[in-house]
């Protein structure tokens, strides 16, 4: 991930200092991003390889290398190298405010430590999830994007770290349906943190299919209960999905939180 910060970095920094001769790699990033926004392209989708982009925009494979090298930083794509089914780059997001302005919060939330990241994600997500399920009849919140990210996660393509991040996209889209700005900044940083410690104990899973499987029954019941309009099982399943995660992976108790709700 640092690797593809710094070729980021050092590709912006570049492409501001001739802001009049864009660069191949925006042309690559510019087509993605477009499909994005319009919606031909949503989580769970596969993009074209390499040299399929390569031919279709007229630019070098490198250019294409660039472009989603930023789009893996900015936490839109998740690449995986090799060849067959899974290779290449599976879209996990689509482009947010808080997203992309909160890159830096990403990367940097790679070093916390993973029982301060569940703890907090525990306060954080069960008022989320008691926030959504008690909003007003007349401002319900649009679950769409969550939704989504789930029929995503159905997939029997799925490669486990291709699961694994968009399940963390599904958590922040249930945090940008609240509205709240300060806690979808906070999820949106500690994204990479949570794919990060969910990928480490991938090793330690007895049954990876019996595993996402629960996982998806979990995150299924999370949205019922929201759309139920029932905060307090809301609440409950949110929590109990987040440790009961924590605790098939790690050895540590459970990071004990201040209040529960």
């Amino acid at each position: 991930m640092a690797a593809a910060t710094s070729g980021a970095t050092a590709a912006a920094t570049s492409a501001a200092a001739a802001p009049d001769a864009p660069r191949a790699w925006q042309t690559v990033l510019e087509h993605v991003e477009r499909h994005l926004v319009e919606g031909s392209l949503t989580p769970g989708d596969r993009l074209p390889g390499e040299r399929a982009l390569s031919a279709a925009l007229g630019v070098g494979r490198s250019s294409v290398r660039e472009a989603l090298r930023v789009l893996e930083v900015l936490g839109l794509i998740r690449t995986h190298a090799g060849s067959g089914p899974n290779a290449g780059a599976i879209i996990i997001a689509t482009p947010g405010g808080a997203m992309s302005a909160l890159m830096r919060l990403q990367v940097a939330a790679r070093g916390f430590p993973v029982a301060d990241i569940v703890r907090t994600r525990l306060v954080l997500e069960a008022s989320v999830a008691g926030d959504l399920a008690e909003a007003e009849a007349s401002a319900r919140p649009d679950l769409s994007a969550a939704e989504r990210l789930l029929d995503a996660m159905d997939s029997p393509d799925l490669a486990p770290p291709e699961f694994l991040a968009l399940d963390a996209a599904f958590h922040l889209a249930l945090a940008e349906a609240s509205g709240n700005q300060v806690i979808t900044a906070t999820m949106a940083g500690l994204r990479s943190g949570i794919e990060g410690y969910a990928l480490a104990g991938l090793a330690d899973l007895a049954d990876w299919a019996a595993t996402s499987a629960r996982l998806r029954r979990e995150h299924r019941g999370i949205v019922e209960a929201i759309r139920a309009a029932d905060a307090t099982t809301a609440r409950t399943r949110i929590h109990d999905h987040i440790s009961g995660y924590y605790a098939e992976i790690s050895p540590e108790p459970e990071p004990k939180e201040a209040s529960r709700w």
